[in-house]
């Protein structure tokens, strides 16, 4: 028996985090956005004209579409995907903010290449781990080697710009995908040990990174300096308690905290709300995630499976790494918290993402 509508629990966790995004981006935003733009609801239109309109259209067209369709374009929308992230570092066309490449500029529209990498890259891995089989996946030469070569290409392109958070993303994703097409758990160890050496390889050619894990180890080193962003951030964290300032009461808002509305989001929402509304925010994601998996065990075929599990790890991982990132419990790093930070790119795929989803689910195969 298969399922006919989409999973309606999802597009209300979705609806809600978006509703949470958009009331988090005014608050957060609100003083930054009089100051420099003297319109206090810039970042809150824009996200809404420009994220989350589009992101509606694309999620409602792809749980339109079929999800087998995006199998037979994976390979032409990876290979897409590996040419706009080289266009970042071509002159004229990519644009470099605060020394790295990581949008491009076409006209008045900024497009960030690595938000569609993430979708691309889950959607071209189901397809060929699932044309691979579990056999041959546990197989090192057909296996484990040909995913370390996507891998590598994938990373050397992101690193480059540099941003260390979304590799981080589409590293664990990538993995999560590889372990549930039944990889050898000897290969992931290996590739562990890989990931480890890589990590304090990349630490040791940027003093920056190197700094980032000092202050991670000792918060309180330079708190004028490189310790900065996270002190202020955790300053807004252990403000909020546990009913938090009130909506709109933030202090660290008021030119304190670097970027309220994007990466630093949480803090603000943690400020402001406390740590009901920062546990509410995160039992939503943990409610996506449940759905997310749940459709992706249900899903008619191999492809199906890894699809869901590849776009529900991309959320829930993005999330994790921006939360403990803000609260001190991983080193700082710049990801957007999903379907919360403000960024027009990353609501759009996201929600094309969610659409794909809901699609799988509506072709699950119910018990």
């Amino acid at each position: 028996m298969e399922n006919k509508k989409s999973d309606n629990i999802l597009i209300f966790t979705i609806f809600a985090l978006l509703v949470f995004g958009l009331v988090m981006i005014t608050s957060a935003g609100v003083v930054y956005s009089q100051s420099r733009f003297g319109d206090q609801y810039y970042f809150f239109k824009r996200q809404l004209f420009y994220g989350i309109i589009p992101g509606f259209i694309a999620c409602y067209l792809c749980q339109k579409i079929d999800y087998h369709y995006w199998k037979k374009i994976s390979v032409p929308l990876f290979f897409i995907s590996l040419i706009l992230l080289v266009l970042v570092f071509v002159p004229g066309i990519g644009s470099r903010l605060y020394g790295a490449s990581r949008w491009l500029q076409l006209g008045p529209i900024s497009f960030q290449p690595s938000e569609m990498a993430k979708l691309s890259i889950i959607i071209y891995l189901a397809a060929w781990l699932e044309s691979r089989g579990t056999k041959r996946i546990k197989d090192f030469f057909e296996g484990f080697l040909p995913f370390v070569g996507i891998l590598a290409l994938v990373g050397f392109l992101i690193i480059k710009q540099p941003d260390m958070g979304t590799l981080g993303v589409i590293v664990i994703t990538m993995l999560a995908m590889f372990f549930s097409s039944g990889s050898k758990l000897s290969h992931l160890f290996w590739m562990a040990i890989g990931g480890i050496a890589s990590f304090f390889m990349l630490i040791k050619l940027a003093p920056y990174r190197l700094n980032r894990l000092l202050i991670f180890l000792n918060p309180e080193m330079d708190p004028k300096g490189i310790g900065y962003h996270i002190n202020q951030a955790l300053i807004a964290v252990g403000s909020g308690g546990i009913l938090g300032l009130g909506l709109g009461h933030s202090r660290q808002k008021f030119y304190y905290l670097p970027e309220p509305v994007g990466d630093s989001i949480f803090a603000v929402l943690a400020e402001e709300l406390g740590l009901l509304g920062s546990v509410a925010l995160v039992m939503l994601f943990l409610l996506f995630a449940l759905r997310g998996l749940k459709i992706a065990r249900s899903a008619s075929d191999d492809f199906g499976k890894l699809l869901g599990i590849g776009i529900t790890s991309w959320v829930i991982f993005q999330a994790f790494i921006n939360i403990c990132a803000i609260t001190s419990i991983i080193p700082l790093t710049g990801v957007p918290l999903p379907f919360i930070s403000y960024g027009g790119t990353s609501i759009v795929f996201l929600l094309a993402g969610v659409g794909i989803l809901l699609n799988i689910s509506k072709q699950a195969k119910l018990e």
